[in-house]
């Protein structure tokens, strides 16, 4: 398998999901602006959008959205819980929760925006970070529940674009803690290695 990514973007969370599996694979860094890689590859013979992630497969077949990529990483290795268990809900219904709606919201940060504008998106943020924060308040260890997910690598990767647009995650102690937990782990430590991020 071969990863595609951009230092510090979404990607990372499918990253992480690899290292956590313990299964081989490469990566390679990918320029969204010139939609060429590392290696001088035009990206979008991999994936048309010139959208990373993208996960080659041996088989030919690359997957394409990160929340697919991270679901296929997982189950290829044993990581999630069997289909129709409320484990295996649970994981999904946080998956869609942090891709839908905190990843989408923080996007239009990367974009010139107005005065009224950015305080209007970091309100909906916050909103949305604070759904996440009163989940958490409930004690447990991860987001999904119990068990740590790739839904905890997202959130990870989603939320590290906060501090460099300048927004406080101060108010959510809940979320810093689960920031802090996830950080922690090798895996994350190795992704984020390789991606020059520390």
């Amino acid at each position: 398998m071969k990863l595609y990514y951009a230092p510090g973007a979404c990607s990372l969370a499918s990253h992480i999901a690899l290292q956590e599996a313990g299964q081989p694979f490469q990566i390679e860094k990918t320029d969204l602006r010139t939609k060429t890689t590392e290696t001088g590859a035009d990206f979008t013979k991999v994936n048309p959008r010139g959208a990373v992630p993208a996960l080659a497969l041996a088989s030919g077949d690359v997957l394409t959205e990160g929340v697919a990529i991270m679901q296929y990483v997982s189950d290829n290795a044993g990581g999630t819980s069997p289909q129709g268990s409320l484990a295996r809900a649970r994981l999904h219904e946080a998956l869609n929760f942090v891709s839908t709606e905190v990843h989408k919201t923080y996007s239009p940060f990367f974009r010139p925006l107005s005065d009224e504008a950015r305080a209007a998106q970091i309100d909906l943020l916050n909103a949305r970070l604070s759904v996440i924060e009163a989940k958490l308040a409930d004690g447990r260890a991860w987001l999904a529940g119990a068990d740590y997910t790739p839904a905890d690598g997202y959130l990870f990767t989603v939320t590290n674009w906060s501090k460099p647009l300048g927004h406080d995650l101060s108010a959510f102690p809940q979320i810093e803690a689960l920031r802090a937990r996830i950080a922690a782990r090798p895996a994350v430590q190795a992704a984020m290695q390789a991606e020059g991020l520390i």
